[in-house]
């Protein structure tokens, strides 16, 4: 997997407003229907991994993991994050079509 293709293409979706980032918006966005992809950094804690996966497996949202917190958040111009949603069908797709 190319780190930097996945990380440019979630800049893009985020420059294009179409990402939100930290555990409690994800969940919020999962609920509400509007994440169609939901980014989980490998290093995140057991308790989040859990709620974060269970979330996404009852509302049908995919997830994928990546490398750690630090790229995650990197890719999104902000400190760490552990998770994060895309909230657009087609950087969606895309992203997961570079994370397979």
């Amino acid at each position: 997997m190319n780190e930097n293709q996945w990380m440019s293409l979630l800049g893009l979706a985020n420059r294009a407003r179409k990402v939100i980032s930290g555990e409690e918006l994800t969940v919020k966005q999962i609920r509400s229907g509007n994440a169609k992809l939901v980014l989980l950094s490998a290093d995140a804690s057991q308790n989040t991994t859990k709620k974060i996966t269970d979330k996404c497996n009852s509302y049908e949202v995919p997830i994928k993991m990546v490398e750690n917190r630090y790229l995650l958040g990197q890719a999104i111009g902000k400190e760490a994050r552990v998770v994060a949603a895309v909230l657009d069908d087609g950087f969606a797709k895309k992203l997961k079509q570079v994370l397979d």
